[in-house]
């Protein structure tokens, strides 16, 4: 199913500190189940959001090669956490704190994706924001957008390596 097309407004939309947005999925990023403050803050209907990929909130400037890694570590089986930008459906935007966990059944098989998202501390915003534009950089400058992505996650990799620090490192200590 094509995502909606929808142009940013460039106007940011925020939502209280003490809200977490809720979201789960099934394998393939099939939204399951959306809370209150989701269905909200990203401005759709209850039931424009379940049944639909998740990534009908992704928002332009959100580098693909970040979702690669998040998809791949959750998959895996283990946790992740990310900043990222969202799309409401009326083009203004969020950033989040995203604490993405596999759900598994008692044999230990991943049967879902669980999703919790906190209102993210306007620093790391600002210094998250000049590394996802660098990403996105590289990204479109490959025209195969498979290179492109790989391109981008060998440069966070190498950006990381220089750091002396994993991602998820990265990440909370920003």
């Amino acid at each position: 199913m094509a995502r909606p097309t929808i142009r940013p407004t460039g106007r940011e939309r925020t939502f209280h500190e003490d809200e977490i947005i809720v979201s789960k999925t099934d394998l393939k990023g099939i939204i399951t189940y959306a809370n209150e403050v989701f269905i909200r803050v990203s401005g759709y209907a209850e039931e424009e959001l379940l049944g639909k990929p998740h990534n009908i909130v992704r928002h332009p400037d959100m580098p693909k090669c970040v979702f690669k890694l998040l998809w791949d570590t959750i998959a895996e089986g283990n946790e992740i956490f990310a900043y990222v930008v969202n799309l409401c459906k009326n083009g203004d935007h969020y950033w989040v704190f995203a604490h993405v966990t596999p759900t598994f059944d008692v044999d230990g098989n991943i049967i879902s994706y669980h999703s919790s998202r906190r209102k993210p501390d306007p620093k790391a915003v600002h210094e998250i924001v000049p590394i996802y534009k660098m990403l996105l950089e590289k990204e479109a400058s490959y025209d195969n957008w498979r290179e492109g992505m790989q391109a981008a996650t060998d440069l966070l990799l190498e950006h990381l390596d220089k750091a002396g620090v994993q991602y998820d490192q990265f990440v909370l200590s920003i």
